[in-house]
């Protein structure tokens, strides 16, 4: 959906466009209703404040149907396309890197008790794998606002794709 279309559609057409962004519906709400936006531009900046900060339950909401970090997302939903897009350099990954991604994966979500999150889109399965590991040092309370981060890029992102479209 191009920015016009989005500005100008019905409220449940710019939600429906708005949710395989990011399934959180106060930041759909307020993106949705906040609309016209004079640019593109205005409108990734609105997407920006609306997910800063996202409450816990947010967080958990939106990590309850994100696939783990080099697994494949099920289904043929655009949220489940955009995530194998975004994941598309780890599907090559030799079997010493997705063997140590499953066992960080799995380490991850021992130690945090939920997925990894990671904008994947540009990174390479080498970096993102130093990035899991790194990120197994932290403590909860270090965990939570780098998780928040990485939503709001994955958000921004995806929205910055759909209105391109």
């Amino acid at each position: 959906m191009l920015f016009e279309q989005f500005n100008t559609a019905g409220r449940s057409e710019a939600v429906a466009a708005l949710r395989p962004c990011l399934d959180i519906q106060r930041w759909i709400d307020e993106l949705a209703d906040a609309r016209p936006y004079s640019d593109p531009a205005s409108l990734l900046a609105a997407a920006r404040r609306a997910a800063d900060p996202f409450t816990a339950s947010e967080v958990a909401a939106a990590l309850a149907h994100h696939p783990r970090i080099g697994e494949r997302a099920p289904g043929d939903s655009t949220e489940a396309r955009l995530s194998q897009s975004e994941q598309a350099s780890l599907g090559v990954a030799d079997a010493a890197v997705a063997e140590a991604l499953a066992a960080g994966n799995r380490a991850y979500e021992e130690k945090f008790g939920q997925v990894f999150l990671i904008r994947a889109a540009g990174r390479s399965r080498e970096e993102i794998l130093a990035a899991l590991n790194a990120r197994l040092a932290h403590t909860p309370e270090q965990e939570q606002p780098i998780i928040g981060q990485q939503l709001r890029e994955i958000a921004v992102l995806r929205l910055e794709g759909l209105m391109s479209k």
